[in-house]
């Protein structure tokens, strides 16, 4: 049953940011702004779920239509993001009590989560428990994950741009490489995000569009790392072609099962920090046969390029945001909009939903068949399935030579609780 009486929603980014995650932040809000008689006001946390648990909370009302209508082309996150991931209701019970508290003192009666699936398992959580605890509020995740892994939905706003990024910048270096090859660098690698899933390093298959183009070697989290097998290849492909181009996963691992670029620490939610396979990759291939190398980690530029967003990407990223209201004002709960492929030739698609209990940690991995047979390249079918997604340009307006981007004024919502809360 929807809600009867207008109230405020509360809107919160987790998470590492993507190129597009402000696009579905603009649509939100534009789209609440169109019913005045359901939702009254758009609060955002600071920080994500931190701005709630600490009642920080940001007053989008105060923004400005152009501002907001800016976010569609401005990368990161606009209020802040956060990795803090709610312990069970059992562990702690205050964590979800206060936040009941917070939703309750400023008359919040809608609750989006934009992030990937340890944000849909806290919004599937709030859903379960806000009932419990008397008060009436609408739970709706939105998808937002450059790994592409959650289940579902056809595919994860972040993802398109991060794929266009990746292939187009394994192209140029592949131009450059060959160009210097016969007295200079043979070997070139590039590391890309991915730590379970190898969707990104896949989508670096897009730029070979002809036999001997880069890249040459593509290394998927999916596939065992067999060093012997990678070395015999780099070699065919330098005899073949004069030059080798790689693009690694993060979350590369070797028979043991051990990623090959951990890095000992782990993040705030106990996964492994990972970054480094590629110098680690490069040097296997020096001590093996003394090929000069390059090698570079996209790191955070590929998911803050939003120069050359894809523009499939941004509009299915704005969509997720709209329908995320809607599903709201319907009287939805648990559930998390989603992108459903119609045809891919031409490309369409329309707009879904599923259930958070059906999505909340649930990785969707590479298919074996969008891996090639020796694999170390994408099927046909995996470039069929990628294509669409990287499709069109969308480039943000430029003043003075660099993109324009907003920077919200983020004005904060008067304490009602007053009360401190530890983090």
């Amino acid at each position: 049953m929807p809600l009867m009486t207008s109230t405020n929603a509360f809107y919160a980014q987790s998470g590492g940011v993507t190129a597009v995650i402000n696009a579905s932040a603009c649509g939100l809000i534009e789209t609440a702004r169109q019913h005045p008689d359901k939702i009254n006001k758009v609060y955002a946390g600071r920080n994500g779920i931190i701005g709630a648990l600490t009642e920080d909370l940001i007053d989008t009302s105060l923004e400005s239509a152009e501002n907001i209508a800016a976010l569609r082309h401005t990368p990161s996150g606009a209020f802040g993001s956060c990795r803090y991931k709610l312990k069970s209701f059992e562990e702690n019970r205050a964590q979800y009590e206060r936040l009941i508290a917070v939703f309750k003192a400023h008359n919040i009666g809608y609750f989006f989560y934009n992030g990937g699936g340890d944000s849909q398992d806290t919004t599937n959580k709030l859903s379960q428990l806000s009932v419990s605890m008397g008060h009436d509020l609408r739970c709706i995740g939105i998808p937002k994950t450059v790994d592409n892994d959650l289940p579902l939905t056809d595919n994860c706003p972040g993802f398109g741009s991060v794929a266009k990024y990746v292939a187009v910048s394994i192209r140029e270096a592949g131009f450059d490489v060959a160009s210097m090859a016969r007295t200079s660098t043979k070997v070139f690698v590039l590391e890309v995000m991915g730590r379970h899933a190898g969707w990104i390093a896949a989508a670096g298959g897009l730029a070979a569009e002809q036999e001997g183009e880069s890249p040459h070697i593509i290394l998927f989290p999916e596939v065992v790392f067999d060093q012997q097998k990678f070395l015999e290849k780099v070699n065919q492909t330098v005899q073949k072609y004069g030059f080798c181009c790689i693009v690694v996963s993060e979350g590369v691992k070797n028979p043991d099962g051990q990623f090959l670029a951990e890095a000992g620490t782990r993040d705030a939610f106990g996964h492994a920090q990972l970054g480094g396979v590629a110098p680690v990759v490069a040097e296997m291939i020096k001590a093996e046969y003394g090929y000069k190398y390059h090698w570079a980690v996209a790191d955070y530029l590929q998911r803050a390029a939003r120069h050359i967003a894809s523009k499939t990407d941004v509009d299915q990223a704005y969509a997720m945001g709209k329908a995320a209201v809607e599903l709201a004002l319907e009287g939805k709960t648990a559930v998390m909009p989603t992108i459903v492929r119609t045809s891919n030739h031409p490309y369409q698609w329309t707009i879904g939903y599923g259930e958070l209990k059906d999505i909340a940690n649930v990785e969707q991995m590479l298919p074996d068949h969008y891996i090639s047979e020796d694999g170390f390249g994408i099927t046909d079918a995996c470039e069929e399935y990628l294509r669409p997604l990287i499709s069109g340009e969308d480039y943000p307006p430029y003043i003075n030579g660099l993109p324009s981007y907003v920077r919200l004024k983020n004005l904060p919502v008067e304490k009602i609780l007053k009360t401190p809360f530890e983090v």
